[in-house]
């Protein structure tokens, strides 16, 4: 099961999660359409599905999302606004213990969470979840870190004002790793991504991340220093861009 602190530690980031993060590219539903044959009539279990960014994606393409998050404030904040679609499903429960019915969803999907979990334990509720045929998919908006000199900036700002950027940074995960809950025959394709910030844009992008020190931690004003230095630096027509590479795995259950 996932640790305490990976069940909490966003509660005090919602506002800015909600504001600040990406969404998914609709070139992701391209993908899963071509690899897998996604359709609107599919049941999506979204796990670790946080304040509904990736729940959105799916609702939009005409799927019933049933939305499992153990994050009280999280689920709220999904709740708040995608509650109004008689689609969407809020589930409170873990990825390991979604407490959905057996053979209930055909897809189920971790966007951006997967690195919180415990494979061994997500592949047997996942496939006890899933119907027969249906389909494992992990999406992470994978933030590049060296293609212009903000982004190095930047990922360099992390690596010293962040509290634990290194251990959690889901960059770790492995191929191995994904293979246990996905299967050794699972396929990938990135997509390209972006966003474009001012400089409150990019405070409340930082401070939406887990390793970000908040208000009242020693490393608060000097990050947000620095923050400002890198912006000034950087920023073309008051504004700064972040590119992503969507990564999409999937495999079937």
């Amino acid at each position: 099961m996932p640790s305490a602190d990976a069940t909490t530690r966003f509660s005090d980031r919602v506002r800015n999660y909600v504001l600040y993060r990406p969404g998914y590219p609709s070139a992701v539903l391209d993908v899963l359409r071509q690899e897998t044959g996604l359709a609107p009539s599919h049941a999506i279990a979204d796990v670790g599905s946080g304040t509904g960014i990736s729940a959105r994606l799916f609702l939009d393409a005409g799927n019933t999302v049933h939305a499992v998050e153990p994050n009280a404030d999280m689920r709220a904040a999904a709740e708040a606004a995608l509650g109004g679609d008689p689609r969407f499903h809020s589930v409170a429960g873990a990825a390991e213990a979604t407490t959905l019915p057996d053979a209930s969803v055909d897809y189920v999907v971790a966007a951006q969470a997967y690195h919180w979990f415990d494979p061994p334990a997500v592949r047997r509720e996942w496939l006890r979840i899933l119907r027969p045929g249906g389909w494992m998919v992990l999406l992470w908006n994978a933030r590049r870190t060296d293609t212009t000199p903000f982004l190095r900036g930047y990922e360099a700002l992390l690596h010293a004002h962040g509290t634990d950027y290194a251990s959690v940074n889901h960059e770790n995960v492995t191929p191995e790793r994904i293979a246990q809950a996905l299967g050794a025959d699972f396929g990938r394709r990135d997509v390209p991504s972006e966003q474009v910030f001012d400089y409150e844009g990019l405070k409340g992008r930082l401070l939406s991340s887990s390793y970000a020190p908040n208000e009242g931690h020693p490393g608060h004003k000097p990050m947000l220093e620095a923050l400002e230095r890198l912006f000034r630096e950087h920023a073309e027509n008051g504004n700064v861009r972040f590119e992503y590479d969507t990564q999409i795995y999937w495999g079937r259950g």
